[in-house]
């Protein structure tokens, strides 16, 4: 694997305060900071542990898929 891969990197605090990361195109792949500064370095080192991990197991690397994270608000 070589070169730049750009993914989509979803980051929400938890009722801890804690900013979790979640990558949407790698299911499993998450990390966590105290601030979303330290969560988005620590994801990026998940990333990258995660796609070793896949390319040592021989799974392939799919590009992302187009995916918007939207939040939508429904009345009852």
């Amino acid at each position: 694997m070589s070169g730049s891969m750009k993914f989509k990197v979803r980051i929400e605090r938890d009722e801890d305060g804690w900013h979790v990361a979640t990558v949407p195109a790698l299911p499993g792949c998450i990390s966590q900071g105290k601030t979303e500064a330290e969560a988005r370095k620590n994801i990026k080192d998940a990333i990258k542990l995660h796609l070793r991990c896949l390319a040592e197991e021989g799974v392939p690397i799919q590009p992302e898929p187009h995916v918007k994270v939207v939040t939508v608000t429904v009345t009852a």
